[in-house]
């Protein structure tokens, strides 16, 4: 069974203005699909052609031999993960525990969005940045490249996606303008939120 590039969760132009349509054509329909389609050129006929895209990423960390297999596979999870944690009208606060958690742990939501900002910053390169709940705690966390916390003890809430595909088109090299437009416009508080209670299991 092919790997498949899972439909959007909103049109393309609905993020806009925040997040272009045009930017979505690109990142989503050549950046994401891309992944997908060299996963399955990398993957067929060997026997990871049958695994589910989770096992394909479990399967492959840390191997030196199958570097491409888990870049390509773990490209496409992000992705995905990434496109699911926006929404049309996003932004706002959180509610809930997750906001209960996000103020006992940064003062506020303010705070705690200066914080994502910063991380952001700091990842030289590409990559993500992640809100995850680990050992009890909620952590911000970067990854490097194609590297997911899938493979690890975390549980990723949200993420925003920082190589420079992601926002370049409209936002040019300002990196921190277009994460804080995630929070202002974008973020799935809600999805956040049934992430967040899931993994507290």
């Amino acid at each position: 069974m092919a790997f498949e590039l899972l439909p959007l969760p909103y049109a393309e132009d609905a993020l806009e203005p925040a997040y272009s349509a045009r930017t979505i054509s690109f990142h989503y329909g050549k950046h994401h699909k891309t992944y997908v389609d060299k996963l399955n050129e990398l993957a067929a006929g060997t026997e990871l052609a049958d695994l589910s895209l989770d096992d394909v990423i479990r399967k492959t960390a840390g191997q030196a031999d199958k570097t491409a297999i888990f870049n390509n596979a773990a490209q496409v999870w992000n992705h995905t993960f990434f496109w699911n944690s926006m929404k049309p009208a996003g932004g706002g606060a959180p509610e809930g525990e997750l906001a209960i958690k996000i103020n006992e742990t940064w003062g506020d939501v303010t705070k705690f969005v200066e914080a994502f900002k910063t991380a952001a910053l700091g990842r030289f390169g590409s990559g993500w940045v992640w809100l995850v709940w680990e050992g009890g705690k909620l952590k911000i966390t970067s990854t490097l490249n194609a590297e997911t916390p899938l493979v690890g003890a975390a549980k990723p809430l949200l993420t925003v996606d920082v190589w420079e595909h992601a926002y370049y088109l409209d936002y040019q090299n300002l990196r921190p303008a277009y994460v804080q437009a995630f929070f202002d416009s974008l973020v799935s508080w809600d999805e956040a939120l049934t992430r967040f209670l899931a993994s507290k299991g």
